[in-house]
């Protein structure tokens, strides 16, 4: 176990103050179960399994190994996963990989905001690491070009930077970003701000685009863009799909926090290029209907079950999509 914890500057869910242990054999069972129910594909030649996960505050949180073996069953199942919400201490991050099979690979950013790095877990036989990897950035000259008709507010850069990587996947390539914006509050503020950092995203994947020389002309930008409602109407999803990125609807039509309908977490291609990779197959994974159950008892004990789960797992389900190649 490669723990390095340490004092952390930023808050994290309250540990659970009473005791429950499970078999992890019975709780991957569940698991694997409902993989079927949700229509996971398993993974295959030709297609490509992408993932993001914004899993609470890894590396801040004290989970234990068998809270990581159910982490990492879930994560083997796809091809890359984009993982929010890892803190400058990576312990627990690799040792989620070590439990990974033996072709998978770590890559990771520098902590930026909230002492966050943005992550990738790959399967090497899979994807190639590609040249670029990188960050979006735009500089100050370039802020006053990232504004939206309804907010008098400035974009000012991101609070934690969207991290990208280019692979090699059969004979095409792709370029994933991962991304975590600001979330702040829902006071008009924090949701000006959040929509100018999402916008952002959407110009560089624009600019990407149409640029002549960008390195791959395939794109995903997935991750937790603190989106309340996937729909028109939504200041989050207008100020993403402004400018061309599409969001295809998933099959599970459920949120991906466990403690709300909200659909923070989404995965988004451009019409014109990568989506014609789409096979059409795309979900979120609710863990929480199954995990656990000798602890949710029968939902009569749902404020300890949450508490567990937030602190152990997560609070964020996550949102996968099969993609052909």
């Amino acid at each position: 176990m490669r723990k390095i914890f340490g004092v952390s500057n930023m808050p994290v869910f309250p540990k659970p103050e009473f005791a429950f242990d499970y078999a992890v054999a019975d709780e991957v069972g569940r698991l694997r179960k409902h993989k079927k129910t949700r229509q996971i594909p398993k993974r295959q030649t030709g297609k490509l399994l992408a993932a993001t996960w914004n899993i609470a505050n890894l590396g801040a949180q004290h989970r234990r190994d068998p809270d990581l073996s159910l982490i990492a069953e879930v994560i083997g199942w796809f091809d890359i996963v984009a993982v929010q919400e890892c803190r400058e201490n990576f312990g627990d991050l690799f040792d989620v990989h070590a439990k990974l099979p033996k072709s998978f690979r770590v890559l990771m950013s520098d902590a930026s905001g909230n002492n966050e790095r943005m992550a990738f877990l790959y399967d090497s036989r899979k994807l190639g690491l590609l040249e670029e990897v990188g960050e979006i950035a735009f500089p100050p000259s370039r802020f006053k070009s990232i504004k939206l008709p309804a907010v008098e507010a400035q974009f000012n850069g991101f609070d934690r930077t969207p991290y990208l990587a280019a692979f090699s996947v059969g004979r095409t390539s792709m370029m994933f970003v991962n991304v975590h914006l600001y979330y702040g509050d829902e006071k008009p503020a924090s949701i000006a701000r959040r929509s100018l950092e999402t916008f952002a995203v959407a110009k560089w994947a624009d600019l990407r685009n149409k640029s002549p020389y960008s390195f791959t002309r395939e794109l995903v930008a997935m991750g937790d863009f603190n989106m309340p409602k996937c729909a028109p109407g939504d200041p989050i999803y207008t100020a993403l799909t402004k400018l061309g990125l599409d969001l295809p609807a998933h099959s599970t039509q459920i949120g991906s926090s466990i403690s709300s309908d909200a659909n923070y977490d989404q995965i988004a291609f451009l019409p014109e290029t990568t989506k014609n990779h789409f096979t059409g197959h795309k979900g979120v994974f609710d863990f929480d209907a199954v995990l656990f159950p000798a602890l949710w008892k029968d939902g009569s004990n749902a404020k300890n079950f949450k508490t567990y789960l937030r602190y152990y797992i997560s609070d964020h389900r996550p949102m996968w999509v099969e993609l052909s190649f």
